[in-house]
This record gives structure tokens, sequence and C-alpha cells, in this order.
């Protein structure tokens, strides 16, 4: 496994405008996304972009790292943070490496408080089309670990926020969005075993829409017990 370093900004960002609209339901939209400030429900259009091969996203830009991510997409990464905050979710930096003197990343994690914690629990699930039929499924089933070919175990996915680097939103001029295999650029980490481990997971094979297929990424909150 290669070690991780902070990625740089790659992508150009042009001049932000964000026009939020609410629907007569209820819902809001956000450029391309639309979410639901009842049941806190965010929805982002999304393409299949591998059924084979390592990953190490579920969703990146469509300009990002496409080669190591299952989906990808043409939304807005601030437009997405955007709808999150204004759902009153909590970034919560525990998955993020903490900054060297030197701007490298360190071995050591970012602290975060119970309240971050207990507000940044997410899960993710995917809808889709397939013979006139709308199908889902949550994304940790559609991931299979390599070695124990086992499905991704059912741990909740930690919104962390990215972060901003002379002015420009990281997650937005890098394309990482949503990682298994931590990343300080993502918004959201994936927060079980095996997430700082980049050769380990795999597209369920016999589980994922055909790359090209339309889908749906949901992010939805996980209930306090």
């Amino acid at each position: 496994m290669e070690p991780r370093t902070l990625p740089a900004p790659d992508q150009p960002v042009a001049e932000h405008q964000p026009a939020i609209k609410r629907l007569d339901d209820g819902t809001m939209t956000i450029g391309k996304i639309a979410f639901d400030p009842k049941t806190r429900e965010i929805r982002i259009p999304a393409e299949v972009n591998m059924t084979e091969g390592l990953l190490e996203f579920i969703l990146v830009h469509v300009n990002g790292k496409i080669h190591e991510s299952l989906l990808h997409t043409d939304i807005s990464a601030t437009n997405l943070n955007i709808a999150i905050k204004l759902l009153n979710y909590q970034a919560s930096r525990e998955l993020y490496l903490k900054l060297d003197d030197d701007g490298s990343l360190s071995g050591e994690f970012e602290e975060a408080s119970p309240e971050e914690k207990k507000g940044s629990r997410v899960k993710l699930a995917l809808e889709w089309k397939q013979d006139g039929e709308t199908k889902s499924a949550s994304i940790n089933d559609l991931i299979s670990h390599a070695t124990t070919e086992k499905p991704m175990a059912n741990e909740p996915w930690v919104y962390g926020g990215s972060f901003v680097v002379d002015g420009k939103f990281v997650a937005e001029s890098s394309g990482d969005i949503i990682a298994i295999y931590l990343s300080n650029a993502a918004m959201i980490n994936y927060s079980g075993k095996d997430n700082e481990n980049d050769e380990v997971w795999l597209p369920h094979p016999k589980r994922v829409p055909e790359v090209g297929t339309p889908v749906t990424l949901i992010i939805s909150p996980i209930e306090s017990k």
C-alpha cells in the first residue's frame, strides 16, 4: 500500500453562485442535487463507473479519479456541502489525518466531540431502474472484500466536510467526494475496518448494475438509538 499524500487541487473551479429552489412537495434542490428538510435525505444523480477492479472511492467527479471509483457524477461538491449544512449534519474530522508542519499527512487523526461524531453518521444507498422496475441496495452491500469475499461491513459513513486551501474547496477542486480508502479531501469517508487499505475493496460482481447505468446515490441520517 502506497503512503497517503495530501491530494493537490487538480480541477479548475468556476465562479460559484448556487441557486436553492423549494419544490411544491416541500423538497429542495441545489443544482442537480435534491434534498428533503424533513427526512434529511439527499439524492445525487450519478452513473456506474466500475464493475471490477480495486476501489478507493464510492463517488468522484467525472473529471476526478474515475479509475478507482464505483460511481462518477457531474454535480458540484460545493452544492452538496451546502445541502448537507442546510440539513444540519455535523462535520466530524475524526477520520482525517493531522498535517505536519511541512503540510504532509501525519500518522495521527484529528479529534472530534461526541456531538460532532453523533451528528456526522450517515448511510448510503443506491437506486436505479432495471427492466422497468426500481431497484435499490445499500452501498455497503454493493462492495465486497477481496480477502474475505464478504460484503462490506454495515458500518456508518462519516461526514468530515473536506477543507479549504488557498480559498478553494478541496472536494470541489480534487473531485474526491465519498471515499472508502481514507481521504482528507473527500467529504465523506467509510468508518469500518480496512478503510486504510487500498487493496481489498471491489465492486460486488453480482450486485452492481452495468457500467453506464444511471443511478441515484442517496445519503440519509443514521437515527440515534
